[in-house]
């Protein structure tokens, strides 16, 4: 029988990347408490065929509890008496445009959200939680790449401001209450098992489907695309190292036991660039639509990794040519193709 010290409570475990860390956590031997609202963002059947997946090499060492952490009483009342060491916070309100049309499912799921997780761990007293932050919190920045240290005052999106103010949370909780907190600025994160919101899958479907692709800014467009298993060996390598509480200045700045960092791939693709090489792995060619700018979005997005990899060894090793058959052969298995 494991104990407590091997169980992870992940949040957002039906989510893309919080499935596919489940796996790995089960995989080298862990426990895992998964909790998600299975809310539909995005088809709910996706988020069934990935619990389904987990459970199928799972065994007992994956629990699931359906449940809306922005709900303190309800958080509390389902892990009465569930035991965990450690937390991976990745369940969140995604998405850049929803962000313009439904503000109140952010302030719910990354604000008040984001403090009830603070709580919990502190109420745990759990030796680290880390926490998905993202790249959007660099706003419009024009100096790529983006670096942790850079000024992150002026988000373009409402969600961006919702992960930035997650992190300044986390820092208040991690001064008063010495809670080893780490958040991650993820990248665009792509491979099998992604989110239909995001640009590979509505290409693919698109181009599968014979219509059009929108391309915003008229193709103008940059991208650190990271392909999923990179992101997930960041996670579980900063999962095992908590940052001290040393009072020495961590990634980020901070000098409480609190680290930021980027998480991609230290490259960005032009869009174009990512839109051949779909259609080599499609084997089809694309209708492509040009169109403007939209609110909220920004041009370019692309990572400087230095602080992690010098930190916990981050290196990944994927590039968009391997990556993206992968994806697609996953996307055409999944849909019958």
């Amino acid at each position: 029988m494991m104990t407590q010290d091997n169980t992870v409570l992940v949040t957002g475990a039906a989510g893309f990347i919080g499935a596919a860390l489940t796996r790995t956590l089960i995989a080298r031997g862990q426990r895992v408490v998964g909790i998600d609202n299975l809310n539909d963002y995005y088809p709910v059947s996706l988020k069934h065929a990935r619990l389904a997946k987990i459970a199928e090499s799972a065994g007992d060492a994956f629990r699931f509890i359906e449940l809306d952490f922005s709900d303190k009483t309800v958080l509390d009342a389902a892990l009465s008496g569930v035991e965990f060491s450690s937390i991976v916070h990745l369940g969140a309100q995604a998405g850049v445009r929803y962000s313009l049309q439904n503000p109140q499912a952010y302030v719910a799921s990354n604000l008040a959200g984001h403090v009830n997780m603070l709580e919990l761990a502190r109420e745990r007293q759990v030796g680290h939680m880390v926490y998905a932050s993202s790249s959007s919190v660099y706003g419009g920045n024009d100096k790529l790449p983006f670096a942790v240290e850079d000024r992150v005052d002026h988000p373009v999106s409402l969600y961006a401001a919702t992960k930035r103010a997650d992190e300044l949370m986390s820092e208040t909780y991690a001064h008063l209450f010495r809670i080893p907190l780490t958040g991650l600025r993820f990248f665009t994160v792509y491979g099998p098992w992604g989110r239909p919101d995001m640009a590979m899958w509505l290409f693919a479907d698109r181009m599968f489907t014979g219509r059009p692709i929108d391309v915003f800014n008229n193709g103008k467009m940059q991208r650190d695309f990271t392909y999923v298993d990179d992101i997930i060996g960041g996670v579980v390598a900063c999962l095992d190292q908590p940052p001290a509480d040393d009072g020495a200045a961590k990634a980020g700045g901070s000098t409480e036991p609190h680290a930021l960092y980027n998480i991609g791939n230290n490259k960005s693709e032009q869009l174009m660039r990512l839109i051949e090489v779909l259609e080599d792995a499609c084997g089809v060619k694309a209708n492509v639509n040009m169109m403007p700018m939209q609110p909220g979005d920004v041009p370019a997005t692309y990572a400087d990794i230095a602080a992690l990899t010098r930190d916990i060894g981050y290196a990944p090793t994927t590039p968009i040519e391997v990556g993206v058959p992968r994806f697609v052969d996953w996307y055409r298995e999944y849909h019958g193709l």
